[in-house]
């Protein structure tokens, strides 16, 4: 499904990735693990083409995601979610409105949505939060609600950056196994993560970062 063939990024005089070759297959659920400035999150940025490689080549099945005209990358990120550390929701809009404005961008008519929001909602336990606004809710269901807002369209692929970095222990549990449900249906899930307990109760392939390279690639303990 991804594949990272010699990929090198370097900004100014600092080495953010470093000849990186891997595969990512279709279903998989990868966590990448390093120190902050390994090199995970510019890693994501190249599969999203938020970012372009100094060297090497990045593929979304046989698509050279940097070689995509504007009109074709946006196609292209329409298979794809995205869950950030600081959720990146909208504040003036309800837990409803939030993913139905996603719905809206790509199209779904008013039917879709309202058939389709309420479902999402309650795959994350948020139900009960429907026409609450983000200030209303926890750190915990903020995220829960930014991961409904990035499956709501069915992307086969789904990138979380650090999406516990701000949370407690307990929250970080329950996102966790969100992100494994997810998986479960079939989406493709890639975590990127500091945190090495969430590596080991996830239990699937790890790959682990340090100044820009893979320095090691575990396949799953489970």
């Amino acid at each position: 499904m991804i594949y990272f063939n010699n990929v090198s990024k370097v900004y100014k005089d600092a080495v953010a990735l470093n000849d990186v070759t891997l595969t990512i297959s279709a279903g998989e659920f990868v966590s990448i693990v390093g120190a902050s400035g390994a090199g995970k999150t510019t890693l994501t940025k190249m599969i999203l083409a938020d970012d372009f490689p100094t060297e090497g080549t990045v593929f979304f099945e046989s698509i050279n995601v940097h070689k995509l005209k504007n009109k074709d990358l946006t196609k292209l990120r329409r298979r794809m979610g995205v869950v950030f550390q600081d959720f990146k929701l909208l504040s003036n809009k309800t837990a409803y409105e939030n993913i139905a404005f996603a719905m809206e961008a790509v199209g779904k008519t008013d039917e879709e949505i309202a058939s389709d929001v309420p479902h999402v909602l309650e795959l994350v336990d948020l139900s009960h939060r429907l026409f609450h606004f983000p200030d209303q809710m926890s750190g915990g269901e903020k995220q829960r609600l930014a991961i409904a807002r990035a499956i709501i369209n069915q992307p086969e692929l789904i990138i979380a950056d650090e999406p516990t970095g701000n949370l407690d222990p307990i929250n970080t549990h329950e996102i966790v196994q969100i992100l494994k449900k997810i998986n479960d249906l079939g989406t493709t899930v890639i975590l990127a993560t500091h945190n090495r307990g969430i590596i080991d109760s996830v239990g699937k392939r790890v790959i682990t970062m340090e100044n820009g390279k893979v320095i090691r690639d575990t396949k799953s303990s489970k």
